[in-house]
């Protein structure tokens, strides 16, 4: 979808819309988990946008704006927005967008912010409810009707053809793994994770220098009852 750029120049477009992030601590655990482990994952691409809760202005001109509760975009450069003006983004649309749900969440809000993403150009579009262990998606598809968002039938074992992440669901929860198969982690969990590589490599150490201290205690036997170990 190609945007073209508005001659007005004294619109004023808000950085806010005046709402939380989130609603509830597990709606803002999924959101920020959900952004950092993308932003990881394409950390070593420089044209791969990550953003939470980001104002998408898809107009010049106009304020008409939604904000993902995560959105990704190829194709521009990493850095800090007070929003994402798409006309200042060689017009690039937003391609995925995630949305996490609360009860505070009405369908009249979510069928709106369905129907923006539709119409401007979202290529993936994700609702999780983490009450309900529940995952939905829509994919664009260029056989539909005006080439619109079309349900994916199956998000069980789901893989995004522009993210490359596959979508598990367990009776417990929602799992999504990387391309490498490495699941996405909390924050918390990338901590724990992270320690327990330092300990393993603390101990790994440890037993080098363990055995350094017997190579050389062993050595210094061997001297003082007069045998070289390089003549043997």
């Amino acid at each position: 979808m190609i945007i073209t750029q508005d001659s007005a120049t004294n619109i004023i477009y808000p950085d806010s819309d005046g709402q939380p992030i989130a609603d509830n601590t597990k709606q803002f655990q999924w959101i920020v988990t959900i952004k950092e482990n993308l932003e990881i994952l394409f950390a070593s691409q420089s044209d791969v946008f990550v953003a939470g809760d980001l104002l998408w202005y898809p107009i010049a001109g106009e304020t008409t704006r939604q904000a993902p509760d995560v959105m990704v975009v190829f194709g521009v450069s990493k850095g800090d927005r007070g929003s994402y003006k798409q006309w200042e983004e060689g017009n690039i649309p937003v391609q995925v967008v995630f949305e996490i749900l609360s009860p505070g969440n009405t369908l009249k809000e979510m069928a709106k912010k369905f129907k923006f993403y539709d119409r401007y150009g979202v290529e993936e579009s994700y609702i999780y409810d983490p009450d309900k262990i529940d995952c939905n998606g829509w994919l664009r598809s260029q056989e539909a009707p005006q080439n619109s968002l079309e349900v994916i039938e199956d998000m069980h074992g789901w893989v995004s053809p522009r993210l490359g992440i596959r979508f598990q669901l367990t009776p417990q929860t929602l799992e999504i793994y990387r391309p490498d198969g490495e699941k996405f982690l909390t924050s918390v969990e990338l901590a724990q994770l992270r320690e327990q590589e330092r300990q393993r490599a603390d101990t790994a150490l440890l037993q080098l220098e363990q055995e350094r201290q017997r190579y050389q205690d062993l050595l210094q036997k061997l001297q003082e009852k007069g045998i070289n170990p390089e003549q043997l």
